[in-house]
């Protein structure tokens, strides 16, 4: 309960510094220094949710409020998201430190080795989706309004809501190889498993491309996102079968 409190209190803490903490840059010297002073209307939120739409939005839509608090539910949101990825390290070691009692000295190294992979392949997925799969799904609602003789609109918060949530969903995805190895170094799941069943992991990436993506790419969009998950699939399958081989040399040993 005492580590559960830590990361609910962690988590809060971090939330809160991004929704009412705002950053001015400041030359001094030749070099710009983040000066932070309290602020809700330019908090870094604010700054992350106007990234968004510079970024993200297409041209010709345009954003609507439809509920008078959807700006703040939507800086709460980007908080929120970046609060979760601020403090995993923090949620990481209570959890490893729940743990570590029962896992034997070779397991918790392997852990240990897989937090920093974990976050990369974490925000390898989220980028991902930022750069490649969110403006394909936004131009969707473009050229389908547009082809309905309508004028293309979005919700501020279904805007963000969208962008956070493609983010969060593609860097998930991108944890496949890691868990893969992790079950195969345990003793879960056999390498063999994986590479005998490696048809149904390319289906598998390809149902959850054509759920991702809008269609409106003529394929190319699922077959870039169904490949790349593929990719990933059979990396985390090469590798367990090159951890597995290691892990049987040292019982031999």
């Amino acid at each position: 309960m005492v580590r559960l409190r830590r990361i609910v209190v962690s988590l809060l803490v971090i939330f809160a510094i991004f929704m009412t903490i705002g950053v001015n840059w400041v030359q001094m010297g030749g070099l710009m220094i983040p000066i932070p002073y309290p602020t809700l209307f330019n908090s870094i939120s604010v700054d992350f949710v106007r990234l968004f739409i510079n970024a993200e939005l297409p041209k010709g839509v345009t954003l609507l409020i439809l509920n008078p608090f959807d700006p703040l539910f939507a800086s709460m949101e980007v908080s929120l998201m970046l609060g979760f990825f601020i403090s995993t390290p923090i949620i990481l070691r209570e959890i490893w430190a729940f743990i570590s009692p029962a896992l034997y000295e070779h397991e918790k190294r392997l852990l240990k080795w897989t937090v920093i992979p974990a976050m990369l392949l974490f925000a390898a997925g989220a980028m991902f989706s930022y750069f490649v799969v969110t403006p394909e799904v936004l131009d969707f609602v473009r050229f389908y309004s547009q082809s309905l003789g309508i004028q293309p609109t979005l919700s501020l918060r279904s805007f963000v809501n969208i962008v956070v949530s493609f983010m969060i969903a593609l860097g998930i995805s991108f944890e496949m190889p890691l868990v893969m190895v992790v079950t195969t170094r345990f003793g879960f799941v056999s390498s063999r498993t994986w590479m005998r069943n490696w048809r149904w992991g390319v289906l598998g990436s390809f149902i959850i491309a054509l759920f991702i993506s809008p269609g409106t790419t003529g394929g190319v969009m699922e077959t870039l996102i169904g490949l790349t998950l593929s990719s990933l699939y059979m990396l985390g399958a090469l590798i367990s079968s090159k951890v597995e081989r290691r892990k049987l040399e040292e019982r031999l040993a």
